[in-house]
């Protein structure tokens, strides 16, 4: 092969990545980000990931570990948390899920997801697994600012973010804090919460008279909520998926909650049966 040809080669293979170069660096608006990740969310159809949470309870901070399966339509979760194993599957079991403990009584339980024994000063259920509450609350809030997003939601660059790239969007609510709320015709804690886009946790925290998320309060009380549903967000939106690998959120005391996704995997194909008390990974 003679120099000349040489030449051309080379100069074709750099115009090449050159331009591969170029149709990746897309160089997206905070903006186009956060609505691409809320189109990616309501796309999903499974996960499947290894989920890290901390978050601040009554006594300090809680820090959980659990193995995910999670299916959206029908919704079936599955997961696995240190030798206790849980399987809800939506329509089936009376809405109760299906809990092998690892530790005194040893045999299955049928516990109802909202109970405070599953809950036990966690701040989600299994109504919030996968993404759609948080892309919910994003989305409320980001329709909510209309012509004021950019104000709040910023773009702080590119990390990476359990073993993901991701692209780092951070919110800063300039003016959370409490207000008084007037309780109205049956409405409880999570009604209220759901309302606003606001945490639940977070209302019960602050009036603690109250201990359960779903009693009906006596209309007329006041009670006071929470303006935003946090502070300050910081979310890492993985730049292949569109979805976050990484929430650390903020209120006015600090460190609230944080939520780490790792090896992930989006729409993985499940058998029929990983959804089942007999699948023969389990051991219900």
């Amino acid at each position: 092969m003679n120099t000349k040809v040489k030449h051309l080669i080379i100069v074709f293979f750099l115009f090449n990545v050159q331009l591969y170069c170029l149709s990746q660096n897309t160089d997206y608006t905070c903006n186009e980000i956060v609505t691409k990740s809320l189109k990616s969310i309501k796309e999903i159809k499974s996960l499947k990931y290894h989920l890290k949470i901390t978050e601040r309870g009554k006594k300090g901070f809680n820090y959980y570990e659990s193995n995910v399966k999670f299916n959206r339509n029908p919704r079936l979760i599955y997961l696995y948390i240190k030798g206790i194993e849980l399987l809800w599957l939506q329509g089936k079991n009376n809405g109760k899920a299906l809990v092998k403990p690892n530790s005194f009584p040893f045999f299955n339980l049928n516990l109802d997801p909202m109970g405070n024994l599953m809950r036990q000063d966690q701040h989600h259920t299994l109504n919030e697994m996968g993404y759609d509450y948080f892309a919910s609350v994003i989305e409320y809030n980001k329709n909510k600012l209309g012509d004021k997003f950019d104000d709040f939601f910023k773009l702080a660059g590119e990390e990476k973010i359990n073993n993901r790239n991701c692209y780092k969007i951070t919110i800063d609510n300039r003016d959370f804090g409490y207000v008084n709320y007037t309780i109205g015709n049956n409405e409880s804690i999570t009604s209220i919460a759901r309302k606003f886009y606001i945490s639940e946790y977070m209302i019960l925290e602050k009036n603690p008279k109250f201990n359960d998320y779903f009693d009906l309060l006596n209309k007329g009380d006041v009670i006071k909520i929470p303006t935003w549903y946090c502070k300050t967000v910081v979310m890492y939106i993985d730049k292949q998926y569109f979805v976050p690998v990484g929430l650390k959120i903020f209120d006015d005391k600090g460190l609230f909650e944080e939520y780490n996704y790792h090896y992930l995997q989006v729409n993985p194909k499940f058998e029929d049966a990983e959804f089942t008390r007999d699948y023969k990974d389990y051991d219900f």
